[in-house]
């Protein structure tokens, strides 16, 4: 029997802890030299991510176009972008932490780099120098720092497709080390310039030293070796040619020293690479990589291209070292999802990145010649996620992860702590939906395909070295599978693979029997094909939910044709003698929804279940008459998601509106409403021990929101003791009379209500003070004549308030009197230029729900707000002294009285003033 527990505290309280939304979707990108941060395009943002933790941390403003070309500076200070609006924009990279604003400003700009949009741009080993080629064959050499061009080079035959800058620094050598610059263009020649000879700096444009003829096709790469004498070009000719660079020649160049001779590159190797090469470049004599017999004495380089995956060359045999992965069909298609368009290698992290067409970044770890890391640039929409674990080699359970489904027909899992992430390849439609098994190491999902699957974890001791291979393929639906649920009871140690159901655009539920798979997770097997125990004809029209109950007895499907159904499984397992049986009984139809019914959940304690429709509606039903118990309205959409949270006393809901939602099930109340999406939020995932809420959304965002009722109860209760020792302290400041003590408490506890009152008192008071005074204490006007800035902007807020009311407007002119007697006009504007006195204004007027803007327009916000009702106040005392003479008249000829003529005269002269 199972031990009672308490009653569960409700959750009140949400943080967004961490967003994973797009880091790629097209264009260039780079990493910083010591490979801890990438940057990448994002639409028309440029962004700077964590590459160990996958969190953003900064965006650099640009001029809302597209970024045609980008590079970071060699020692990783700057970092150079070119957009379609033809402009250069320099940045410096943030060495600490996330920025504070989110954005960083260029430090640089040049409105018009370029005639034409510039696609290649990279900076010299040195980072004095840019190189940028355009559209129309131009290639300028830019001064960083001093932001002018040093070089300009023409005579290029169409678009400018690579560069590169040699410049060999042998400390051996006794020669003064000469910069060129090495470019290609879609006429299929590469040029060398010579930066260091006068020849090469004319502003027309310098002759190239040498024109390299060799490439049939656009050449799309270009790299020198680290001792400048090799050379490399690949292109989409299929082929690399390896030039090399140490034949040199100073004939026929009469005018020019001897010290400086010209280069004559000679063709040394021609290496076919079998597809269309998109990036290349020479690996370090010292680098190690994955292979049987060491290179030391080798030259190596990498190409990578329409075939999807990374090669590493032996330049000398020609012969293939390593492969990434398994290689493509090289097709005329140049849209492939899979094909590289880009190879960075990373020398401080051994690491060769391949960026792929569908904005997928992978990064392999040289030595070991494995994944190390993968990025997803782009999710599209989020459809469905699912909790998992990944059991451990060590028999324990590794940090979760995420699985998702999105327009795609490959399912995203991510570690959850570090946004690494892997594809699972095996549908050939879109995944529609996603389950996780009861024990979170098994998940399944339903495609387009007509198909569902069942993953299981690859273990390893390696944590990078993880990943999920399918086991079962479940085949027979006519049309699309778009529900999918497993059993929620397990085993007591290990997961028990028993039956799985599917709910089809077929309008029929399948029970799939999983006995008979092997959950051995040491190395990718052979999928085993399911076959079905029953099928039942469920509804009328597309069944979009299906959830087992806890105890597995029993099976809820929601449909569009705005029902609800309750079945009861009855299973019978498998033996040597027998195959397993299943079956399922109608026992009841929920209805009362007035639209299509999007989900469906099981209470974990009770005999209830939870539906949510497209009439914007959650509805609780009676699993004992199937009659509707409660109804929760709130959402302005359909009602796409529901699951229950601390123990089936609160609900959680997502919907079309794009909120999520958080219900406590007794008294019907939403308690709080999560906003961080602007589209349908159609994926809602909930940890284990009900921590977390994870909610995807049409917007390819998703948001971790954690549990912080108790760090905000620690937090209102701690403030609550703080402003209890504030309140005793300010009644012990005034009955002491120290009233600079007094105010500036009550300013900073910002209660308006407790400093009316005191100067109401000091007004009232009978004390004596020396000298003038304004508020009438002395001392109270010295505290208002060194008031700090921000407490003066919080009483000026206050003043505005107490002279908005007649009965407080007395309080609120002396006030304001003794500020403007006390205070410099100066000292009152600059309140409203201070930041942190226009803070604490704002502050003010939030507290006493006044509306207003913060900044230099809040002075003339004040002021108008003061002049109208001063100007009343003072009609209104005018008055009173003009009716006051009146009531003097009819008293003085009630005691029979005449005035003398000159009195009166003398009288109706002052009630005249």
């Amino acid at each position: 029997m199972a031990i009672g527990q308490g009653r569960p505290s409700l959750k009140t309280a949400f943080k967004n802890a961490r967003s994973l939304g797009p880091l790629y979707t097209s264009g260039p990108i780079a990493f910083t030299p010591d490979g801890s941060k990438i940057v990448t395009c994002v639409g028309e943002d440029v962004l700077l991510t964590d590459v160990k933790t996958g969190t953003e941390i900064c965006k650099f403003a640009g001029d809302s176009q597209t970024i045609h070309s980008l590079c970071v500076t060699p020692s990783g200070t700057h970092i150079v972008t070119f957009s379609a609006s033809l402009s250069l924009r320099l940045y410096e990279l943030p060495l600490t932490g996330p920025v504070p604003n989110g954005r960083v400003q260029p430090s640089r700009t040049i409105a018009r780099a370029h005639d034409s949009p510039v696609h290649v741009c990279k900076a010299d080993p040195t980072s004095t120098y840019l190189a940028s080629g355009s559209a129309d064959g131009v290639v300028k050499v830019w001064d960083i720092h001093r932001g002018f061009v040093t070089h300009v080079f023409k005579g290029h035959g169409g678009v400018v497709s690579a560069l590169t800058f040699h410049f060999p620094t042998d400390a051996s050598s006794l020669e003064t080390p000469t910069m060129r610059l090495i470019t290609a263009s879609v006429d299929t020649h590469i040029r060398i310039f010579n930066l260091t000879s006068g020849a090469s700096t004319s502003s027309a444009g310098g002759k190239p030293e040498a024109v390299l003829e060799g490439h049939v096709s656009v050449p799309r790469g270009l790299d020198v070796s680290r001792d400048g004498r090799w050379l490399i070009s690949a292109g989409r000719d299929s082929v690399a040619l390896i030039w090399d660079l140490s034949a040199k020649s100073s004939s026929g160049q009469l005018k020019k020293k001897a010290t400086m001779p010209s280069m004559r590159p000679v063709l040394a190797k021609t290496i076919p690479v079998l597809e269309r090469a998109e990036a290349v470049g020479f690996l370090p004599a010292d680098q190690k990589i994955p292979v049987a017999v060491g290179k030391e004495e080798s030259l190596s380089f990498y190409t990578g291209g329409s075939k999807g995956v990374i090669k590493i060359w032996d330049a000398q045999t020609g012969k293939v070292l390593w492969k990434s992965g398994e290689e493509l069909e090289d097709t005329d298609d140049e849209e492939e999802p899979r094909q590289i368009t880009n190879v960075l290698y990373v020398p401080s992290t051994s690491t060769l990145v391949s960026v792929h067409a569908d904005q997928n970044i992978l990064c392999y770890s040289l030595p070991t010649g494995k994944l190390a890391r993968q990025l997803i640039g782009y999710n599209d929409e989020i459809i469905d996620a699912a909790f998992l674990n990944s059991p451990s080699s060590n028999g324990g359970l590794q940090s979760p992860y995420l699985a998702l489904a999105t327009n795609s027909s490959l399912i995203r899992v991510y570690a959850t702590e570090t946004f690494d992430a892997r594809l699972l390849e095996g549908h050939t439609e879109i995944v529609l939906a996603l389950t996780g098994s009861a024990g979170g190491t098994l998940l399944a999902s339903g495609s387009k395909d007509k198909t569902a699957r069942i993953w299981a974890p690859l273990m390893s001791e390696d944590s990078t070295d993880w990943g999920y291979h399918c086991i079962g393929v479940c085949e027979g639906h006519a049309e699309s599978v778009g529900a999918i649920t497993m059993p929620r009871q397990q085993g007591d140690e290990v997961e028990v693979l028993s039956f799985m159901f599917t709910g089809s655009q077929d309008r029929t539920i399948k029970m799939w029997d999983l006995s008979g798979l092997q959950m051995d997770g040491t190395e990718v097997q052979k999928s085993t094909r399911c076959h079905s125990l029953t099928t039942f004809k469920a509804h009328d029209k597309d069944i979009n939910s299906l959830d087992v109950s806890p105890n597995n007895r029993l099976l809820v499907s929601g449909s569009q044709d705005r029902t609800a159904k309750v079945y009861e499984i009855l299973y019978t397992p498998g033996s040597k003698n027998s195959s397993a049986r299943g079956e399922l009984k109608l026992l009841g139809t929920c209805k009362g929804h007035k639209r299509g019914v999007w989900t469906v959940k099981f209470s974990p304690t009770d005999r209830l279940v939870a539906t949510g429709s497209g009439d914007k509606t959650v509805k609780l039903w009676n699993l004992d008459d199937f009659s509707c118990i409660k109804t929760f309205e709130g959402h302005t959409n359909s009602v796409l998601r529901v699951d229950f949270l601390t123990m089936g006393l609160q609900l959680v809901t997502s919907a079309s509106d794009g909120l999520v939602k958080v219900w406590n099930v007794q008294d019907e109340e939403c308690i709080t409403t999560l906003d961080n999406h602007e589209d349908k939020v159609w994926a809602l995932a909930i940890s284990r021990n009900d921590n977390t809420i994870v909610s995807g959304a049409a917007d390819s965002v998703v948001t971790f929101w954690e549990d912080s009722t108790k760090e905000e109860a620690a937090e209102k209760e701690s403030k609550r003791a703080e402003m209890i020792v504030k309140d005793q302290d300010f009644l012990n400041y005034v009955a002491l009379r120290d009233y600079r003590k007094a105010l500036e408490l009550a300013l900073t506890m910002n209660q308006p209500g407790r400093l009316f009152t005191l100067f109401k008192d000091i007004s009232s008071s009978n004390e004596e003070t020396s000298g003038e005074s304004y508020t009438g204490n002395s001392l109270v006007d010295e505290v208002i004549c060194t008031l700090a800035t921000p407490d003066l902007a919080r009483l000026l807020s206050f003043v505005r308030n107490w002279n908005s009311n007649a009965k407080t407007s007395d309080v609120a002119q002396r006030v304001l009197f003794a500020i403007v007697k006390l205070r410099s006009a100066d000292d009152v504007l600059r309140v409203f230029e201070d930041e942190a006195a226009t803070k604490s204004f704002a502050d003010a007027e939030e507290a006493s729900s006044a509306t207003g803007k913060a900044g230099m327009t809040a002075i003339k916000e004040l002021i108008e707000a003061i002049i109208p009702y001063t100007e009343r106040h003072l009609s209104k005392v005018d008055r009173l002294l003009q009716e006051s003479y009146v009531i003097d008249y009819i008293l003085g000829e009630m005691d029979d009285g005449m005035f003398d003529a000159d009195d009166a005269d003398s009288r109706m002269e002052v009630g005249a003033y």
